[in-house]
């Protein structure tokens, strides 16, 4: 039985292949975290309940991924063209 084992485990994969399979696994496990972190975030909306939730945002609060200034005026106001 050790025989066909051996057999068995020696035509399964390539020894020099385990770091690659090692890598390639990390980058999917690393990707597919990332993805799940971005869905659940606090600016993602799954539902339909609000068709323009770019209404809702207050004068104080900030949209932009990277701000250099993360100071947020809150006189600032929209005005009508």
């Amino acid at each position: 039985m050790s025989q066909f084992r051996r057999q068995f485990m020696k035509n399964w994969f390539a020894v020099e292949a385990i770091p690659i399979y090692a890598v390639v696994g990390v980058v999917v496990a690393g990707g597919s975290w990332y993805l799940s972190r971005l869905a659940r975030g606090p600016t993602v909306v799954w539902t339909k309940e609000n068709p323009t939730p770019w209404n809702d945002i207050k004068p104080d609060e900030g949209t932009k991924l990277l701000t250099v200034n993360q100071h947020f005026e809150k006189s600032w106001e929209r005005r009508k063209l």
